[in-house]
């Protein structure tokens, strides 16, 4: 009997940019948070269980403000990353004040998911349409399947994933003819210039051109619990590679990339018409708050999501 797909909501850094989880803010007409729109589009689509990825320090905080809203409505369940959280042999560094990334995130649950599953950021609007490929993606995926394991992600258009207010950070696709993921390059400082351009500018001397109607992984991923195969010696090997870098982060496009060309992958890029909204900076909430409100005015949501 096939599994109803779980939704893992990577939220360890809820709160950071604003000063704390009793601080994220509402973009909804009776408010809602970015991540109860996720939620909602989720049970829609036919997601049966959301787990939370959090930092073990706010637990309570989180089980009285986020948790008890969805009591009653869909299966929770929470995990908890830790940075002490290390393979066998690996030794927390001096110095180091940052977790280790986005696998690392997903990989703190490792002993709590046991179905096909989609990985999404707390503080990003993804879209109904895209919770429905990612749900038809992971309802019939093959769970049992050999090398390559299918797995999947949503892909959005990069200047449909910008923010006026600062740099962001994507994962840049390459798609081949029949809609197979080759490759993910990860860039941290993706801006628009004045006159419209769009760069990668992590090497100022050196700034990468990029074209607006290149896809990006948001961290919107469809995979099977395979995942988790292999994940820990990859992690000891990573962390062996990148020691004494006391800001290297283990990202899942890095992962990911890694499988795909090792023979150990295969990922759908899923088409959507999905819009996309991120709240990177305080400055982009109103973009937010209009764009919700647009499609709230429309009937695509109700005015009260939990009614």
């Amino acid at each position: 009997m096939e599994k109803k797909p779980t939704l893992l909501i990577l939220a360890a850094g809820m709160g950071s940019r604003y000063g704390g989880l009793k601080q994220i803010d509402p973009v909804g007409p009776s408010g809602e948070t970015i991540m109860d729109y996720s939620i909602y589009d989720a049970i829609k689509a036919g997601f049966n269980r959301v787990v939370f990825i959090i930092r073990k320090d706010f637990e309570e905080a989180f089980r009285d403000t986020i948790v008890k809203k969805y009591e009653g409505k869909i299966d929770i369940a929470l995990a908890f990353q830790d940075p002490m959280d290390l393979p066998e042999g690996c030794t927390f560094p001096e110095g180091r004040e940052k977790p280790w990334g986005t696998a690392h995130a997903i990989r703190a649950a490792r002993t709590v998911i046991d179905a096909p599953f989609a990985v999404i950021n707390a503080d990003d609007f993804y879209g109904a349409d895209a919770f429905k490929q990612l749900a038809k993606f992971l309802t019939t995926v093959d769970t049992e399947a050999a090398d390559p394991k299918p797995f999947a992600m949503v892909g959005y258009r990069l200047d449909q994933t910008l923010s006026e207010n600062g740099t962001v950070a994507r994962g840049i696709c390459e798609v081949a003819e029949d809609g197979k993921l080759i490759g993910v390059t990860e860039m941290t400082k993706i801006a628009r210039k004045e006159d419209g351009t769009i760069q990668n500018e992590e090497d100022p001397a050196a700034p990468v051109p990029l074209t607006g109607d290149r896809r990006v992984s948001l961290n919107l991923w469809g995979f099977t619990p395979a995942l988790f195969d292999g994940m820990e010696e990859r992690f000891a090997t990573w962390f062996k590679e990148n020691e004494g870098q006391l800001k290297a982060e283990w990202y899942i496009p890095f992962y990911v990339d890694e499988l795909v060309k090792a023979g150990k992958a295969t990922v759908d890029v899923l088409p959507t018409n999905s819009c996309w909204f991120g709240v990177t900076y305080r400055e982009d909430k109103p973009v937010v708050v209009a764009a919700i409100q647009k499609m709230v005015d429309a009937g695509e949501y109700p005015v009260k999501l939990w009614e």
